[in-house]
């Protein structure tokens, strides 16, 4: 086992530098720059080059902005006098991790009972209910399902409140909003999954033994069926708790997503650089954990990296 994690961190710290290498040379190939604009001289302009260090070769940057990672600074942001990126994402990603969460449980746990009811009941009204649940969260974009949730549950019905983020009834709309895609799609796989391991030889080996259904759903089809769910938890995971730009904005929640987006409009290269890398690294210990997860749960992965 530690043999196949080690292998793991290996692939994680190549990919790591390679994210951070292909970013900072793409960003420099950006059309225009932070620092064109009419409110700028272009001795200031100079100035503001010069004090980023933009005057000095490519590859003396690129160097010094790895020296600047390996102490964990980001860098300042182009765009937010006196701001660091650390600070911003020290002061956005809680909020978007937060909201992340608690989306993430919702749609983990209500996608794998709907996944397994769907599969039991295949050919019934409750698997035609899930599997409309299923195709309406996996081809509805976000914007619409925050919207719908805002005009029934925030004003016209006058349940919950539509928008900002101060408490916990705050968090309930764009909670259900940010997970309904990822609720839909563990939903799918989980039913396609149990429909193709209950045609397995050890279920029906396991019925032939005389043990229960309870005790077959249980210990052999969802822990089999499963695998290809973990799979996709990985990036699902990284992206939800980042933050997703339009259910922050469509709920007025302060994370991520607003400044991320801003940053390449503004090529604020310091901000674009330092959000991609901090995902990159998210999305990677995220990927991370699900191969170990994948060894733990099935020792055969184990067997097959050696």
């Amino acid at each position: 086992m530690l043999k196949y994690i080690g292998k793991r961190l290996v692939a994680a710290v190549l990919s790591l530098v390679a994210l951070i290498t292909v970013v900072f040379f793409l960003v420099r190939l950006m059309p225009g720059e932070p620092f064109t604009s009419a409110k700028l001289t272009q001795q200031v302009a100079d100035n503001m080059r010069h004090y980023y260090g933009f005057d000095k070769p490519l590859i003396v940057q690129y160097f010094q902005y790895i020296g600047n990672l390996l102490r964990g600074d980001f860098g300042y942001s182009m765009k937010y006098t006196n701001k660091t990126v650390n600070d911003i994402i020290g002061q956005t990603f809680p909020f978007s991790a937060d909201l992340g969460i608690r989306a993430l449980v919702l749609a983990i746990s209500v996608g794998l009972i709907l996944g397994i009811l769907s599969a039991l009941h295949r050919g019934k009204t409750i698997d035609f209910v899930c599997v409309l649940v299923a195709i309406i969260g996996t081809s509805m974009p976000d914007f619409i399902v925050g919207a719908l949730l805002q005009y029934f549950f925030g004003i016209k019905w006058g349940l919950l409140p539509v928008a900002r983020y101060l408490g916990f009834e705050y968090t309930i709309l764009p909670s259900i909003g940010l997970a309904f895609y990822t609720l839909a799609q563990v939903s799918r796989i989980m039913r396609a999954s149990m429909l193709e391991v209950v045609q397995q030889d050890y279920i029906k080996t396991a019925r032939a033994k005389g043990l229960s259904d309870l005790r077959i759903t249980a210990r052999h089809q969802i822990r089999n069926a499963i695998m290809p769910v973990i799979t996709v938890l990985g990036p699902t995971v990284a992206a939800v708790l980042t933050g997703t730009f339009v259910i922050e904005s469509i709920f007025a929640i302060p994370g991520m997503g607003k400044y991320y987006v801003e940053s390449v409009a503004n090529n604020d290269y310091s901000m674009i650089l330092g959000m991609t890398v901090f995902y990159g690294s998210f999305l990677i210990l995220c990927n991370l954990i699900v191969d170990i997860l994948y060894g733990v749960v099935d020792p055969r992965v184990r067997v097959g990296s050696r």
